[in-house]
């Protein structure tokens, strides 16, 4: 029997992700990158992990749920610092644009699901996020792969999917409360 629990890779996950915001703001970015890379991988294995040893809990769920919440926010925080930091404004405004449509990309699934509509419609799931965001820390300016710059560039591109993504799921929930509504009142 392992003593190995979904939640300790949860935990493992997010001391991963501090690891990588501390890197961002030490401009590592390629070494933030694989940390990034390798906490997000945890994030998918404890849910897996839970499922397969049937060692998942209600809590346990809650809690990957809020980890990956909080884990995308402090690397996407350490993030808008360097932005801010170099006075690119537009830039911090898009970090802080592809925070708030992270959150209400997660939001907008929980609270259909609570309504009891499944909505995981979207373009900007968490793995899109996740490739995303590691392309552009492992092609950040000064990572060493390559001589350009793929981070400011990743930052407007999630801001824009997420804010698409949001949009996608509230007109995805719309569509099926009334189509629900109208199918069990028989009249529109």
């Amino acid at each position: 029997e392992s003593r190995l629990t979904p939640n300790a890779i949860s935990m493992t996950g997010l001391i991963l992700n501090v690891a990588a915001a501390v890197l961002v703001t030490q401009r590592l970015f390629f070494l933030a990158g694989v940390a990034f890379i390798v906490g997000s991988v945890m994030d998918t294995l404890d849910g897996r992990y839970s499922r397969m040893s049937g060692k998942g809990t209600p809590f346990g769920a809650f809690l990957d749920s809020t980890l990956d919440r909080v884990e995308e926010g402090i690397v996407l925080t350490a993030v808008a610092a360097y932005f801010a930091e170099r006075g690119d404004e537009l830039a911090v405004a898009a970090v802080m644009l592809t925070v708030l449509g992270s959150l209400m990309v997660s939001y907008t699934r929980a609270r259909a699901e609570a309504l009891g509509v499944e909505c995981k419609v979207g373009i900007a799931t968490r793995a899109v996020r996740v490739v995303i965001l590691s392309a552009g820390l492992l092609f950040a300016k000064g990572a060493s792969l390559a001589d350009f710059e793929l981070l400011e560039p990743a930052i407007y591109l999630m801001a824009a999917l997420t804010t698409v993504t949001v949009f996608q799921r509230v007109f995805h929930v719309r569509r099926e409360l009334v189509s629900g509504a109208s199918a069990g009142s028989g009249a529109l």
